[in-house]
C-alpha cells in the first residue's frame, strides 16, 4: 500500500516582484517604498516631525546601554538604530513636502475647477504617478487605475461635495468587489462623515482629500498664486 507525500511549498513571489538592484531604485529608494500599516509605529513616525525619530533613537540607544551587559553595551547603544533610520526618511519626505501655503492655494484651484477639468487633472495625476489609467464605465467609480500589478477604482464625481456619507462609498464597494480591485480610492475636498470613514476603513477605501489630494494634483494642475 502505497501512501501519498505531499510536500509543502513556499508561497510563490508575486510576477512583478524583483529585488530593488533589479527594478532600477537605490537601496534609499526601496526603503521609501516599503509598504507597512498604516497604523504601526513607524508609519505613525513617518507621518509625525523627524526629530520625534531621533529623540526615540537616542532615547533608546542610551538606555539599552545602560541596561545592557558591558560586552553588549555597543549591541545597545546601536539599538536605536531603526528610529533614525525612519527619521532620516520623514525627514527627507518633509523637506520635499510643498509648504501648507503652497498646499491650500492647490486646494483652491481644485475647489474652483469644473468636473470635466477635474476628471482630467486627476487622471494625469495619476499617470504622472506611474500609473496606467483607463475610464469605468460602470457606476461607482469613474477611473480605474493600475501600477504594479495592483489595480485601484477611483470615485472622485462628488470630490465638491458639502456632505459625504456611506453610500458613495458603497457604490465604490460594490464595483470594487465586481472588479476585483485591490484598492478603492473615494476623493472628497470636504471632510467625509465618521460612519463613513468607518466604512471606508472596514472595506480598504482610502479617501483622498487634503494635503494628500493636494500633493496628488499639484504636478498637473496651474496652481494661482
Amino acid at each position: 500500500m502505497c501512501t501519498a507525500v505531499t510536500f509543502n511549498h513556499p508561497p510563490r513571489r508575486p510576477a512583478n516582484f524583483a529585488p530593488w538592484y533589479k527594478r532600477g531604485l537605490t537601496l534609499w529608494e526601496w526603503v521609501v517604498q516599503l509598504k507597512m500599516s498604516e497604523k504601526s509605529l513607524f508609519a505613525v513616525l513617518l507621518r509625525s516631525p523627524w526629530w520625534i525619530s531621533f529623540a526615540l533613537a537616542v532615547a533608546v540607544g542610551a538606555v539599552c546601554y545602560n541596561f545592557f551587559p558591558v560586552r553588549f553595551a555597543v549591541v545597545g547603544a546601536l539599538s536605536g538604530l531603526p528610529f533614525a533610520v525612519i527619521g532620516s526618511i520623514a525627514l527627507w519626505r518633509q523637506m520635499r513636502a510643498p509648504s501648507p501655503a503652497k498646499i491650500e492655494a492647490t486646494l483652491e484651484s481644485l475647489a474652483s475647477m469644473s468636473s470635466r477639468d477635474f476628471s482630467t487633472a486627476i487622471e494625469a495625476a495619476y499617470r504622472n504617478a506611474g500609473f496606467a489609467t483607463a475610464l469605468y464605465a460602470k457606476d461607482g467609480a469613474e477611473f480605474r487605475i493600475e501600477k504594479e500589478g495592483r489595480v485601484s477604482l477611483v470615485c472622485c464625481k462628488r470630490w465638491k461635495a458639502a456632505a459625504h456619507g456611506v453610500e458613495a462609498l458603497r457604490d465604490l464597494s460594490t464595483a470594487m468587489t465586481a472588479e476585483d480591485a485591490n484598492l478603492g480610492i473615494y476623493v472628497a475636498l470636504n471632510p467625509i462623515s465618521v460612519a463613513a470613514q468607518q466604512f471606508a476603513s472596514k472595506n480598504s477605501i482610502r479617501v483622498l482629500q487634503g494635503t494628500e489630494l493636494a500633493l496628488l494634483m499639484s504636478g498637473a494642475i496651474a496652481t494661482k498664486k
